[in-house]
């Protein structure tokens, strides 16, 4: 078991941990929580040797295989998947000593290193890694690609399956899902639930925590407190512990009174749609779990926009993408205020790029682009805690965009972002991840916009400020757009969920609990995903077998798909050279009646004949998603 014993330490002047007990037992799966800047990263480092207590002491079973995430991925040609199984250190170990004693000639040691390769899984080891890889966001192929070949967040998710490929005692992640999809997200929750050792996780995502944790260790005040349960179980037992102080209650009633008021609000509108039930749900939920978070530093709110305008943006056939290559195509809906839309989709699907595109940073190849002369966008993107000026300071950054404001209730505002006293001084150069994106958005929200758009806001945010975050949006009064692998954040904030996918943009027929099923369903090639030298030669054949099947009972439906989206964009081409036609002045001269007349009359036709088409086009289209939904569940 893992130990802890009166664990005393500092870093530079800072109490960290304050004569520490705790025993964690094989298998248990712990979720340790605290605001930002607590100790918990140092408390990792403790547990790896990197750190030394000035009190008590730490002790892992003698022999237990530690793994954990590197911070830094070295700048190496080798290939990705040769990266991954470096993380068996035991298969690496073997393999050498094999090359030695091959060497050598020594037959009886080169068997028994056969024997002990098989016996922990040598040769499958490497499907074992492709799998890893592609269960993170890999593309077939990509595990060939040389490491130096990938961005920093792709070469964290490299490092993260070198750690999952070592068959470890004790795993301790480090906010695992920051640099994840939420796909990537559901895939690792799935691999975590069935991981047989010990885990200790530091994660703000609150869903993931419920789904993978068996206890919550919170670190507060200098101590550790350890809650049987997932975060759900401990946010209602501290819930209750903090009730039983007067000072606390009193927040807590305010605090509740603040959400019930939203869930009232939102149950007189909610529709029928399930992802708006879901949403209601998640709020009456927000009920109980907010007085856990009386004691947060965290205190915001969006100001009434100064204009609402009707559409505040639409997109009309739209395609999106870079250089000569469209991601997005014939993409169309419109923003009204009041609009909460949850994007989803696989990673590379185009959700960022949507977002770019609403901003109108994204210029669109074609298509239509129009937005109200009154609209004020906010958006936050990754990109933009780098384009802070890092000599300057919070209040400096805010004083820019409401200069006329005084000292006093510009600092006033940025406390409530945790920015508090001198720390509105403070220069941005030195400020984490976390407090650089609490800086960001307190920018965007100061500036009263109609149009949020949110592009993984939740990325170094902890669980207090994504509870502010989650509160805040409830009573912004513009729309939505949100793009998050934090489930609790898009289940709460979204009433439509809109999915990203083979370059269209379309409602998801459901709620976010059915996403992970959708996922799996479409996820056909799963299988095929692993390298064609590592699958059963029977499996392959079954599956090239019902994909020619499936594409043959499809064929027509595809056929007849392309057939109406030609003659849609036809149709739509002739309807919009009437529309211009009818622009002209000269037509309405009394002399050209007749001539106006018959344009009016083949605009009606050709309206009725592209609402027709359109209704065919859904039609097909219909027939083959409930097609391959079938063929999953076949599949499944």
């Amino acid at each position: 078991m893992l130990q802890l014993n009166d664990l005393s330490f500092r870093r530079g002047p800072h109490l960290l941990l304050e004569a520490a007990s705790l025993t964690v037992y094989p298998g248990q799966k712990v979720g340790l929580v605290g605001a930002n800047g607590c100790g918990k990263s140092s408390l990792f480092a403790l547990l790896l040797g990197d750190l030394h207590a000035d009190a008590g002491a730490v002790t892992i079973p003698v022999g237990w295989e530690v793994a954990h995430v590197a911070q830094h991925t070295p700048d190496t040609t080798r290939p990705a998947i040769d990266f991954v199984l470096d993380g068996d250190r035991e298969l690496r170990e073997i393999e050498r000593d094999l090359a030695v004693a091959d060497a050598a000639g020594d037959g009886l040691r080169h068997g028994e290193l056969l024997g002990h390769f098989e016996s922990i899984g040598g040769y499958d080891a490497a499907s074992r890694a492709a799998r890893l890889l592609h269960g993170l966001g890999f593309a077939p192929g990509d595990e060939q690609r040389p490491v130096n070949s990938y961005s920093g967040g792709w070469r964290m998710r490299l490092a993260l399956a070198r750690t999952l490929m070592c068959r470890s005692d004790l795993l301790l992640l480090d906010e695992p899902t920051n640099h994840l999809d939420l796909d990537a997200v559901i895939w690792l929750e799935g691999w975590l639930k069935s991981y047989t050792g010990t885990l200790v996780l530091i994660s703000h995502d609150r869903d993931f925590l419920d789904a993978v944790a068996t206890h919550i260790l919170h670190l507060e005040h200098q101590h550790l407190t350890l809650y049987a349960g997932n975060y759900s179980g401990f946010e209602r037992q501290r819930a209750e512990r903090l009730s039983q102080q007067q000072s606390a209650y009193v927040r807590q009633q305010r605090e509740i009174a603040h959400m019930h008021s939203f869930v009232e609000r939102f149950r007189a509108k909610a529709t029928k749609a399930r992802q708006a039930q879901s949403r209601l749900k998640a709020l009456e939920r927000m009920e109980l779990i907010a007085p856990a978070h009386i004691d947060s530093p965290f205190r915001f709110g969006f100001e009434p926009a100064e204009n609402l305008p009707r559409p505040l943006l639409r997109l009309d056939r739209a395609v999106a993408g870079y250089g000569e290559k469209p991601i997005l195509n014939g993409v169309g809906f419109s923003l009204e205020p009041g609009d909460r839309i949850g994007l989803l989709g696989r990673n590379g699907a185009g959700k960022s790029t949507l977002i770019k595109v609403l901003s109108g940073t994204l210029p669109l190849l074609s298509g239509h682009y129009e937005q109200a002369q009154e609209l004020r966008v906010g958006y936050f993107a990754q990109h933009q805690l780098d384009q802070l000026d890092r000599n300057g300071t919070p209040l400096g950054h805010l004083r820019r965009i409401d200069p006329n404001a005084t000292e006093q209730v510009l600092r006033n505002y940025l406390g409530g972002f945790g920015f508090i006293g001198d720390r509105a001084l403070d220069p941005i150069a030195p400020l984490s991840g976390g407090e650089k994106a609490r800086l960001v958005l307190a920018l965007i929200i100061r500036q009263r916009p109609n149009l949020l758009l949110l592009d993984e806001p939740t990325n170094h945010l902890d669980l207090d400020m994504r509870h502010a975050l989650t509160e805040a949006l409830q009573a912004f009064d513009g729309a939505l757009v949100l793009v998050s692998h934090d489930r609790h954040l898009l289940r709460v904030t979204s009433d439509q969920l809109l999915l990203v996918d083979a370059g269209t943009v379309r409602p998801f027929d459901g709620d976010l609990d059915d996403y992970p099923a959708w996922l799996a369903g479409r996820d056909l090639t799963r299988a095929s995903d692993v390298p064609e030298s590592n699958r059963d030669g029977g499996e392959r054949k079954q599956q090239r077998r019902q994909s020619a099947e499936a594409r043959k009972a499809l064929q027509p439906l595809r056929q007849r798909e392309k057939q109406l989206e030609q003659q849609l964009a036809k149709l739509t081409a002739q309807r919009a050279a009437v529309e211009e036609a009818l622009a002209a002045a000269d037509l309405y001269l009394p002399e050209q009646k007749s001539r106006l007349l018959a344009r009016l009359a083949e605009q009606r036709q050709l309206s009725a004949d592209v609402e027709a088409t359109e209704d065919a086009w859904l039609e097909v289209t219909e027939a083959i998603e409930q097609f391959g939904s079938r063929e999953d569940e076949n599949a499944r």
